[in-house]
């Protein structure tokens, strides 16, 4: 057998697709669509949705699993959310974390759990649990236009986030872990944060409160993703600000072109700090405006996060309903999804696309479902490598050889040998090409399939068609080992 060696430069582009791109999608539970449903109603539900998106090329789930100090996954820590049943601590009878990691994972998807962290009650929440920590905690939060907010500046709520972190991370086998943009809350007109207490006890030097405000979430980000990885290594640490870092009006040396609510200034979320420490691995700015919006243009703010975060992998949050609505500035016949995934082919920095929110893409919403599996995510796409992981690659497999089975001919494989989560193969990519084809492992549109075990049916044809195949082994986080291949007939 010849050995293939894979490379990383030089990767195929078809129709915009890399080989290796995050393709995500955001499973909301604060939307209430699953509040009142049966387990039977609700797995129902999610494996609906999660075919479609299989079928549209989609390779990870965020699924929300705590909307307000709450859980929806079983938790000796925080009560049953009412999102499952209507009343906050009332268990629903099952899992559901459990089953969609399992359920994901079946699909060929990553599972990243996604926890809103200091959100403890959102405007509508009726009576909170016993359990709740607003109750068993009441002098650790304030309540800020009708929500409660745990106070970033306190540093038991920091701890105590974490150590909900931790206990997801350590007991589900789980890719990736998620938060979003609430840490302090969105401004409200006429509204100020009740913290100036907290800050006079835990000001650590600082005399300008909001500075302070920005380290208290600094130094709650790199905690959390110590904890993270000092659990799982493994398992991805990534965050999805708001879209906007700076305008530019009040940092002309860095801000973008815009003129909107900003991270910095407004949420006090200090993002280019963290991409540039390597606190986290990947980054999902929110960019749900169209092309052309007169105060926060996609078009402007995809370069400028493509300038600004090349020390993290970057992938863009798109808003599917404004997609589909508004025409392409340049041919007012479409609308702007061809427009935008140019513009991502374009950005070196950017790796990949999260869908805000995965029900629209189930449903077809403007066709966009269709054109990713029709079009842009046509092919199958390998995770993009975070550098902290990306160095060590399970070894070659062996013993690569067709064989005759009840079921028909299958390509079969013996595992390489692994000691550790990095060398030991949890996957494999089967690729084909032609007979006197270049063997290029760079190219998507020839992986044939992604499988968790060591075979692969083959097709078959009375012709006897001879290709070559190759297999390589992926690690859980598919860094991808030496290809094998092997000349077949078929």
């Amino acid at each position: 057998m010849l050995l293939i060696a894979l490379f990383f430069g030089g990767a195929i582009s078809v129709f915009g697709q890399a080989k290796r791109e995050f393709r995500g999608a955001w499973i909301q539970a604060v939307n209430g669509q699953f509040r009142g449903l049966s387990k039977e109603e609700m797995q129902a539900t999610l494996s609906s949705q999660l075919d479609e998106l299989e079928r549209d090329g989609v390779n990870a789930i965020i699924f929300q699993v705590r909307v307000e100090c709450d859980a929806l996954y079983q938790s000796d820590l925080e009560p049953w959310s009412r999102y499952l049943t209507g009343t906050q601590g009332r268990s629903p009878g099952w899992d559901p974390l459990a089953w969609m990691v399992s359920e994901c994972h079946k699909r060929g998807m990553e599972l990243h759990a996604w926890i809103n962290p200091f959100r403890a009650k959102v405007k509508d929440a009726a009576t909170l649990a016993n359990t709740h920590i607003c109750l068993q905690k009441p002098g650790n939060w304030f309540e800020y236009d009708g929500l409660y907010i745990l106070n970033p500046g306190i540093p038991e709520n920091r701890d105590y986030i974490c150590t909900i972190a931790k206990d997801i991370v350590s007991r589900y086998d789980i890719d990736g872990f998620h938060i979003d943009d609430y840490f302090y809350p969105y401004p409200a007109a006429g509204k100020e944060i009740d913290d100036s207490r907290q800050f006079a006890l835990y000001n650590n030097g600082f005399r300008d409160i909001r500075d302070w405000r920005r380290d208290n979430v600094n130094l709650f980000i790199k905690q959390l993703s110590e904890t993270v990885h000092s659990a799982k290594p493994w398992v991805k640490f990534g965050v999805s600000p708001f879209g906007i870092y700076r305008n530019k009006k009040n940092d002309p040396l860095n801000g973008s072109a815009t003129n909107g609510l900003q991270n910095y200034d407004d949420l006090y979320a200090d993002v280019l700090l963290w991409v540039n420490n390597g606190w986290i691995d990947y980054c999902v700015p929110q960019l749900y405006w169209e092309i052309g919006n007169t105060a926060a243009d996609y078009d402007e703010l995809i370069r400028w996060w493509n300038r600004y975060s090349a020390n993290t992998l970057l992938y863009i949050g798109e808003d599917i309903e404004r997609t589909a609505k508004y025409p392409d500035p340049a041919n007012s016949k479409t609308n702007q999804m061809d427009a935008k995934f140019r513009l991502h082919a374009q950005m070196a920095n950017v790796h990949g696309t999260v869908l805000w929110y995965a029900k629209l893409a189930a449903d077809d919403y403007g066709s966009y479902g269709t054109m990713l599996r029709k079009k842009y995510w046509r092919y199958p796409a390998l995770q993009p490598l975070t550098r902290q992981l990306a160095a060590v690659a399970p070894g070659k497999v062996k013993s690569l050889k067709p064989v005759w089975t009840d079921d028909g001919y299958v390509l079969c494989w013996t595992a390489p040998k692994g000691k550790t989560w990095q060398d030991k193969a949890v996957k494999y990519v089967v690729y084909r090409f032609d007979k006197n084809e270049e063997i290029n492992l760079n190219n998507p549109a020839k992986i044939v399939a992604v499988v968790d075990e060591p075979f692969c049916p083959l097709p078959y044809s009375t012709g006897k068609t001879a290709c070559n195949y190759v297999v390589t082994a992926l690690n859980r986080v598919q860094s991808e080992g030496i290809g094998v291949k092997k000349k077949i007939k078929l």
